[in-house]
């Protein structure tokens, strides 16, 4: 997410919750955002986010690495905004007979409501994409 806009800007999708999961959402937001040097990039303190490779990822795209300290929830509060957003407003209720119906469903949901059309009450009840454009106008 990016906190600016509240954007998504990458995620990825796996059965489990590994390095190469956060690889892969890493690569898509660095992919298409290009970020300056410096950017943060701040997660949990997951082991995902902790192993040498997601590290050295972060390292070649330039991005400051940034974990919340141990039990501190606050600190990721956009993020499990987001989630429980994610759970109420697409999954709940929903059962997927397969993995890439899941995919689809949760691609749908981010890429064409969340971030084009869902409001948000941070962002001024516009959603990230307006937000983002009204931004580059001013």
């Amino acid at each position: 997410m990016d906190l600016f806009s509240r954007r998504i800007v990458g995620w990825a999708m796996s059965k489990q919750a590994t390095r190469h999961l956060v690889i892969d959402a890493l690569k898509m937001a660095t992919g298409r955002r290009r970020p300056d040097v410096g950017v943060v990039h701040h997660s949990d303190r997951g082991s995902q986010y902790g192993s040498f490779d997601f590290q050295k990822e972060l390292e070649l795209a330039g991005v400051t690495c940034s974990m919340s300290s141990t039990g501190n929830c606050f600190d990721n509060a956009a993020m499990e905004s987001f989630f429980s957003s994610l759970k109420v407003e697409c999954i709940q209720g929903r059962v997927y007979r397969t993995r890439e119906q899941a995919r689809s469903d949760l691609f749908n949901w981010i890429e064409s409501w969340y971030n084009r059309k869902r409001r948000h009450s941070y962002l001024g009840y516009l959603s990230p994409e307006q937000f983002e454009k009204n931004a580059a106008m001013t």
